[in-house]
């Protein structure tokens, strides 16, 4: 997976969405046995090695970040902003805040023609000055092979010491490739990174730490650790981890059992356009267990889940005596979910 990195992400706060970790979807049988199982080690998820994306820096921006420059790219005007970060290092030659800057303007091809060589020139300058966020640049582009060879020693190093410094970004996605060598030492320092940056709130970070103490990768092994991140990803606007939560919650595990508050948690997953918990919230409908039995909005969420893919001969199974006239609210149901996602 190609690294990217956006300073706009890095400025205004904005995540990533993701895929949740896929789950195998187990029939839904008597109230004894559970729905639903934990993640599933051999297929593709975020944590897998080699998955590596960058998620945003949260710290707050300087005073000196919010002026007129900074103000333009956050509204999209970008040859103005452009123009007046050159005024400010005109001005100041030491501007590390401007040059890195002008390096996402160039890397991005935003307002300018695209230049990854100069790009990394403007973030390399900007790192001499101490800036992080350079730094981090400099580190996933390295490791992408943008504006230069691709070097993944170089990468890591720079990753490194933007982390040390205290970027969060540069933290987590260190984490990650970590996470690839398949080392115990390394498992066990990408733990910590994941810590770093999960601590700084980044959702993406809460998530795949929360992963780790549900395997006991590089931590011992949690289940209640694990709610907890989870907990807090879904509370922050990522995703998988809001899928993740309700799993343990409604299975009671690392947590009191609550099907009911789980199924919240998966319809709000659903309504989000995640397959998992639209096949999961299909399934709780089909057997009423968390929300009132209704056999058309689990076909209706049965049939957004199957427009991504994600098919399941148990409901099919179990939904295939609809009225014709009840197959057709579905139906518009689910057409109605497809244009809102």
């Amino acid at each position: 997976m190609r690294v990217a990195f956006s300073l706009l992400a890095l400025m205004l706060g904005l995540s990533e969405v993701r895929a949740a970790s896929s789950l195998s979807p187990e029939a839904a049988k008597p109230a004894t046995r559970e729905v639903f199982s934990a993640p599933l080690k051999e297929l593709p998820t975020p944590y897998s090695p080699n998955a590596m994306r960058a998620v945003p820096f949260t710290a707050k921006p300087s005073d000196k970040a919010a002026d007129t420059a900074f103000g333009a790219y956050q509204r999209g005007q970008y040859t103005t902003a452009f123009r007046e970060a050159t005024k400010r290092i005109a001005a100041d030659p030491k501007d590390a805040a401007a040059m890195t800057l002008l390096g996402e303007l160039y890397n991005q091809g935003l307002g300018i023609k695209q230049d990854p060589v100069k790009a990394a020139e403007w973030y390399r300058l900007a790192a001499a000055q101490g800036d992080v966020h350079a730094m981090a640049s400099l580190g996933l582009m390295s490791i992408d092979g943008r504006g230069g060879a691709k070097d993944m020693k170089a990468g890591r190093q720079w990753l490194e010491k933007a982390a040390g410094n205290g970027d969060t970004t540069a933290a987590y996605n260190l984490a990650l490739i970590l996470l690839g060598t398949g080392s115990e030492p390394d498992q066990a320092r990408a733990a910590t990174l994941f810590r770093k940056a999960a601590d700084g709130e980044i959702g993406a970070a809460q998530h795949d730490l929360g992963v780790l103490y549900l395997q006991g990768r590089g931590v011992q092994k949690d289940p209640t650790q694990a709610a907890e991140w989870f907990r807090r990803a879904a509370d922050n606007g990522d995703l998988a981890g809001e899928v993740e939560f309700a799993i343990l919650l409604f299975n009671g595990t690392g947590l009191p059992k609550d099907e009911t508050r789980a199924a919240r948690y998966f319809q709000h997953a659903a309504a989000r356009g995640n397959a998992i918990a639209q096949n999961r919230i299909a399934r709780l409908f089909v057997v009423g267990r968390g929300v009132q039995k209704n056999l058309v909005e689990a076909a209706a969420w049965n049939l957004a889940a199957s427009a991504q893919g994600l098919s399941d001969g148990w409901l099919d199974e179990n939904l295939k005596g609809l009225e014709p006239a009840e197959r057709q609210r579905a139906e518009a149901l689910a057409a109605d979910r497809a244009k809102v996602n």
